[in-house]
């Protein structure tokens, strides 16, 4: 869990304006992990992407660190 969280937190921080707003959380929900996103307002747009693009791609690769079979959750909070 640990591993997907960081990987989260270096791509998002490296995306937004304000990397000092970022807040990534990781908890571990019936199994599943759970990784929300909390980005300034002005940054959301950047985190999501056009078409949700970038939130896509994040969550692809948070999916390649998790542990085979792991159930994993990557959601931007407003």
């Amino acid at each position: 869990m640990q591993a997907c969280k960081d990987l989260v937190q270096h791509i998002v921080k490296t995306l937004v304006d304000k990397p000092e707003a970022v807040v990534i959380t990781a908890a571990d929900v019936e199994g599943k992990i759970v990784i929300s996103v909390k980005v300034d307002d002005a940054d959301l747009g950047r985190v999501i992407g056009k078409d949700g693009q970038t939130i896509r791609a994040l969550r692809a690769l948070a999916l390649v660190v998790a542990p085979p079979g792991q159930e994993i959750s990557v959601d931007v909070l407003k």
